[in-house]
């Protein structure tokens, strides 16, 4: 029988809601986990809302000590870009840090609802709680 629930972790990167400014989450520990995806959920785009979403990665939780994460450590077709309406979009990330955090910017217009998850795989010690 195939059981996903015992064997991740998820972790809010940022909480839904309808965002008329930029935001940056809270880092996540990536320790005990041998992987990790951004998931990112979109609602309603008002005000021609363009809204980018990227990973920042640190050894430390020192919100200072946090840089982009390197392309070549990110897996998948990228994250939309813009986000659109109505929509899901997701990246992984391989790189070698062990915090990671979403930066969402808005770049113009109004208002984007959106919300993220940092879904955590490959658990050391399972099942996970």
């Amino acid at each position: 029988m195939r059981d996903i629930v015992h064997n991740i972790k998820a972790v809010v990167a940022a909480a839904s809601a309808t965002r008329s400014a930029s935001f940056t989450g809270d880092p996540v520990d990536l320790l005990g986990f041998d992987s990790v995806a951004l998931v990112v959920n979109t609602g309603a785009v008002t005000g021609a809302g363009d809204m980018t979403v990227k990973l920042q990665e640190s050894d430390t939780t020192t919100a200072d000590d946090f840089t982009d994460v390197d392309p070549d450590h990110l897996q998948g077709d990228g994250l939309a870009d813009p986000l659109e309406a109505n929509s899901t979009t997701k990246i992984g990330y391989r790189g070698f840090k062990r915090y990671l955090r979403a930066v969402l910017t808005l770049n113009s217009g109004t208002s984007v609802s959106t919300g993220a998850l940092f879904i955590l795989g490959n658990a050391h010690d399972r099942p996970v709680a």
